[in-house]
């Protein structure tokens, strides 16, 4: 059997035991959903699958991957349950768009770098907008559920395409807007005006995504590397105090300090390891 007709009946067969858990005698938790209660569901699925992609395990990603196909077949039923619309209209609507999108392939166009291909697809989106009566704004469609740092470039992004950025590779003034909110922040601090202090530091935040971008970093990632990093490091002050005969409380700020950089240096140690294993 080729992949394409062992897909068409995997599907189905999903499609099969979400109706019987969605019918009578089904399962009461399934029963019970709406669109509006799975939307935890839906955001904590797709994190799952980023963890998993960032792990390197296939097994997961493949796992995850159908975790979060559920929450799209979940939606759609619970749609064609009132007749709304249901996953045909959905997955045609998906194949029509990037037909639609893809003129150089599909067409006749011609496009000849990935920069003049997205750019294409945002001007056909602004069409379809635009025939829609939608929000013709640049930021129309940033999803306002998406993560504040990944939120911010995305702002960031669609600014820059109408012409508001720095120019192509410079970062000396990006860094130089960092140090001026840090300043404002700083007086902030001193005046001890909370709105002010949470503005400013708003402010500050929204430079340091616009740096990454700049760098080619996504911002919402380097921090949850960063939580990672921290974590993984306290954890290792956990098992040594745990291992002590001693109680937290038994611990001076610094002595916990010690600890703290001990970590930081065995931390370093096993990923200088690491990468020589992958030189070789």
């Amino acid at each position: 059997m080729n992949e394409p007709e062992n897909v068409n009946l995997k599907f189905k067969e999903l499609l099969g035991i979400m109706k019987k858990l969605r019918g009578p005698g089904g399962c009461h938790w399934d029963r019970e959903q709406t669109m509006e209660s799975l939307r935890p569901c839906i955001l904590e699925e797709a994190y799952e699958l980023v963890e998993a992609i960032e792990s390197g395990d296939d097994s997961s990603v493949s796992e995850e991957c159908g975790d979060l196909l559920l929450q799209v077949v979940f939606i759609s039923c619970l749609a064609g349950e009132e007749n709304r619309f249901g996953l045909t209209e959905v997955i045609d609507g998906l194949n029509r768009k990037l037909v639609r999108r893809h003129p150089h392939v599909f067409g006749e166009q011609k496009i000849d770098s990935s920069d003049a291909v997205l750019k294409n697809w945002e001007r056909i989106k602004q069409k379809e907008r635009k025939a829609k009566n939608e929000d013709p704004s640049v930021f129309a469609g940033i999803p306002r559920d998406l993560p504040a740092l990944s939120r911010s470039r995305r702002i960031q992004e669609r600014a820059a395409k109408k012409g508001f950025d720095w120019l192509p590779g410079e970062t000396v003034p990006v860094i130089g807007k960092i140090h001026e909110e840090i300043d404002e922040l700083s007086e902030a601090v001193a005046s001890g005006n909370g709105d002010n202090i949470e503005e400013e530091m708003g402010d500050l935040f929204f430079a340091m995504v616009n740096l990454s971008r700049r760098l080619g970093l996504e911002a919402e990632f380097s921090l949850q590397k960063a939580n990672r990093k921290f974590m993984d490091r306290f954890r290792f002050i956990e098992e040594s105090v745990e291992s002590s005969d001693r109680e937290w409380s038994d611990y001076s700020l610094e002595e916990l300090e010690d600890l703290w950089q001990l970590a930081k240096n065995t931390q370093r140690s096993e990923n200088n390891v690491d990468a020589t294993h992958c030189r070789r």
